[in-house]
Order: C-alpha cells, then sequence, then structure tokens
C-alpha cells in the first residue's frame, strides 16, 4: 500500500498533476473537515484506535473526501486498496475484484474495496458483495451522494455502518484554499470579497475549489481581481439539486416548515433556492396551497383562495413574472395565523369512521323517499332546524349507541376563535335541547 502514497518521485518524471491531486491528504490528521467522523471521539477514528475497521458507506455531497478517507482507512489498516465505480463496473468485473482479493487474503492481506456511487449497483449486484463481506474476503467502503435508507438494500446495510460526511464550510474552504496557496508558492489575485466570491462559488465542495483556484492561478494579472471581475471570468458553480432525488424533498421540507414556523424570510430563501435548481413553479404552486389547507385552515379562510389565485396568475403570466405572485402567496401563508383543527378533525374521523364502519345512521335522519321507507320509520321524527327555536334542533346525527366524539376543536387564534365561540354556542344550546 505505501506506493499510493509514495510522492518521492519528481514530479517532471511523472507529467503534471491536478491541484486536488497533488493536496490529496498524506494522512487522515490532513483531511480538512469531517472531525465529527475522524476525531478521536467520531466512528472511524474510534474504529482505527480499536483496530477493528467494519464495512461502511461513506455518504455525503460531492467533493467532501469521500475517496481519500477511504483510502487513508486502508493505508493505516495495511489494507490493499482497491478503487471500482459502480458506473463502469459490470459483473464479470466484479469476479475478477472477487477472485483477486481472495487470493490475497490466502497470502495473509485482506482487501478494502471502495465502491465509487455504489447506490449505480442494482439490487442483485448489491447482493453479489454479501457472502465476501461475511467471509472477510472484502472489507467494503461504499460511496453515495443519494439517501442509502432509499438506494442500498437493507441485507447490505446491516453488513455496513452508514458514515454521514457534512458538506466544507467557509472555514474548511478557507484552509484549503491557504493550503493551495502554499503548494502553488504565491498567493491568489484576489482581493478580499473576490476571494470570499471564489469561496462561495464552490459550494461547499474542495475538489471544485481546486479547480476554480487552479483556473484562478493560471490567470497572468497585473493587480488583484474585484469580485465583479472574478464574476466575468469564471461561473458560479451550479447549486446541488435532483428534482427527483432526495435534496427535493429536504428543500420542499424546508419550505413547508418554514411557512410553519411563520418565518416568510426562510420561506422566500427555500422558495428561491428550488426555483434557482430548475423546480417547476406548478409543483411550488400545489404545495403552497396544501400549506393553507393543512397549517392555516380556518384560522384564515382567505389563505386557500389568495394561494389559488396566484397558482392561476402564474398560470396566465408564466416565469419569471408569475413566479412573484406565488412568493406573495407564500409570504401571505407565513404570516397567517396557523391551525390544524380541521386536519387533526378530518384524520380523526377518518379514523373513527374505520372503526365503526357499517353502522346506519339513527332512523330519523335516513332518506324516506318511499312509502315502505315511511312506514319502517325511516325521517321519523326528524326536527327540521329552520323550524326551531334558533334555528337549531339538538337532534343527534351520530349512530345509535356511539357516544358522541369530540373532533373538530379550533384553537384561540385567527378567524377560528369565532368558530370556536360558535362550537361552545351549539354545545350549550345542545345540552339545553336534550334537557327539556
Amino acid at each position: 500500500m505505501s506506493d499510493l502514497f509514495d510522492t518521492a518521485t519528481p514530479q517532471a518524471a511523472e507529467g503534471p498533476r491536478p491541484l486536488a491531486d497533488r493536496l490529496r491528504p498524506r494522512a487522515l490528521s490532513e483531511v480538512i473537515g469531517q472531525s465529527h467522523v475522524l476525531g478521536p471521539d467520531g466512528p472511524l477514528g474510534a474504529m482505527l484506535a480499536a483496530h477493528s475497521l467494519s464495512s461502511l458507506v461513506l455518504w455525503g455531497p460531492p467533493g467532501v473526501g469521500k475517496t481519500t478517507i477511504a483510502r487513508l482507512l486502508a493505508h493505516d489498516s495495511d489494507l490493499a486498496f482497491v478503487q471500482i465505480s459502480a458506473i463502469f463496473t459490470g459483473v464479470p468485473d466484479l469476479r475478477k475484484v472477487f477472485e483477486s482479493a481472495k487470493i490475497r487474503r490466502q497470502n495473509g492481506q485482506g482487501t478494502l474495496l471502495f465502491v465509487d456511487e455504489i447506490h449505480r449497483f442494482n439490487k442483485a449486484q448489491q447482493d453479489g458483495f454479501l457472502p465476501y463481506m461475511e467471509d472477510g474476503t472484502i472489507l467494503l467502503v461504499g460511496a453515495t451522494t443519494e439517501n442509502p435508507s432509499f438506494e442500498l438494500n437493507a441485507a447490505l446495510l446491516s453488513r455496513a455502518q452508514v458514515i454521514v460526511l457534512e458538506r466544507l464550510d467557509l472555514n474548511d474552504l478557507e484552509r484549503l484554499a491557504q493550503r493551495a496557496e502554499k503548494e502553488l508558492g504565491r498567493a491568489l489575485p484576489l482581493n478580499g470579497e473576490a476571494r470570499e466570491a471564489l469561496i462561495d462559488m464552490a459550494d461547499g465542495d474542495g475538489r471544485a475549489l481546486l479547480n476554480l483556484i487552479e483556473q484562478v492561478a493560471a490567470w497572468k494579472l497585473d493587480k488583484p481581481l474585484t469580485r465583479e471581475a472574478l464574476a466575468t471570468r469564471l461561473t458560479r458553480r451550479a447549486s446541488k439539486y435532483d428534482k427527483s432525488g432526495e435534496e427535493h424533498y429536504n428543500l420542499i421540507s424546508a419550505l413547508h416548515k418554514s411557512v410553519r414556523g411563520s418565518d416568510p424570510d426562510a420561506a422566500l430563501y427555500w422558495f428561491a433556492r428550488m426555483l434557482e435548481g430548475g423546480e417547476d413553479p406548478r409543483f411550488l404552486a400545489r404545495r403552497i396551497t396544501r400549506m393553507a389547507v393543512e397549517d392555516i385552515g380556518l384560522a384564515d379562510p382567505q389563505a386557500q383562495q389568495i394561494c389559488l389565485e396566484s397558482w392561476q396568475t402564474y398560470e396566465r403570466l408564466g416565469s419569471p413574472e408569475g413566479e412573484l405572485a406565488l412568493a406573495q402567496a407564500l409570504v401571505y401563508l407565513a404570516l397567517a395565523p396557523k391551525s390544524n383543527g380541521v386536519y387533526t378533525a378530518y384524520k380523526a374521523a377518518r379514523a373513527l369512521a374505520r372503526d365503526t364502519g357499517s353502522q346506519p345512521p339513527p332512523l330519523h335522519i335516513r332518506n324516506a323517499p318511499t312509502k315502505l321507507m315511511k312506514d319502517i320509520g325511516y325521517g321519523k321524527d326528524y326536527a327540521y332546524d329552520h323550524d326551531a327555536e334558533d334555528g337549531f334542533s339538538g337532534q343527534n346525527y351520530f349512530p345509535e349507541g356511539l357516544k358522541r366524539p369530540i373532533l373538530y376543536t379550533p384553537p384561540e387564534r385567527g378567524f377560528e376563535r369565532e368558530l370556536r365561540k360558535r362550537i361552545d354556542y351549539f354545545a350549550k344550546l345542545r345540552a339545553k335541547r336534550q334537557a327539556e
């Protein structure tokens, strides 16, 4: 394994190497970021200290060190490091990898098999790893940018520990930039604001930052660039967003919960993040309307109508002007009084309906279109509420023998304060009628 980290050969003999490759850490202590897993109290730090490395799935965004960590784990554990990509590797290739690992094991050396993009393997291919993991032929380290819960088989996950790696923060990226400047032997030709903009462009991806730095370092400049000048030369890296993947659900969850939490600024931020990522505004219009129904309800009866009107406005105007109508609805929802009173009552009613499924309505409120039905009591003694005092008869409308439930309990917020008063009024009147 030592040859993987041997950098004694002069660079001229091996040809030019990208900056990201030249700065690849030679020890886990040199890895920037991920201290929560690599530190003494972290899962990987504890495994190495105990000399008990297990199969792993490294889950995190691009450019946070998954491949580097796998290489260094192999080095520190005296295991042969074998790297494959699920994109380019088929079943015949896997058989060769397993056979080579068997031979190594017979000769007294273990194998750390690093599988990049492991989620790209189908179920049968993932199952193929299991016997070799169980008998110790390989120690599997998979890398994925996708949620393992959705993409990997339960059998494989049960034999591997999932390690969550985090995107690099601004401090991590600044340290990486300083390390790059030391390797290059000069400071980047950027003023302070331009340097901040360059780090922002990387969007938490260390490899992307080093590629950007390499471009900037190659420019021949008379004076440091400003933020504006940098923006004309470099394009901001596209934000990570998969309209059908986990990021889609994470961001819509953040948007919905910001509205529920009455934070219009956060709601607008996540709304903009999704639009910048290419989300269909019609999907957002549907979700915004759902928020009105689910989290505001009758606390503000206008909310739902405002959402529908903003949706209709978008359909008439299109992008980008129509998106402003959706943003206005979003701000309205965030600042509206919140209630899930009807939502909760509806779910309780559905549960009660399932539990009492076939109980018929009481006779007095059954439909009686024929003489026979009237003769057997359908509709008998029904009290027509408009003829009753206060327009309220107080009759029972639940199945006979079913104890009257309380399903809807409006909170003391918004318009539902008035509905609460009405419920209390009718409850007192019902008790009065039943006592008469």
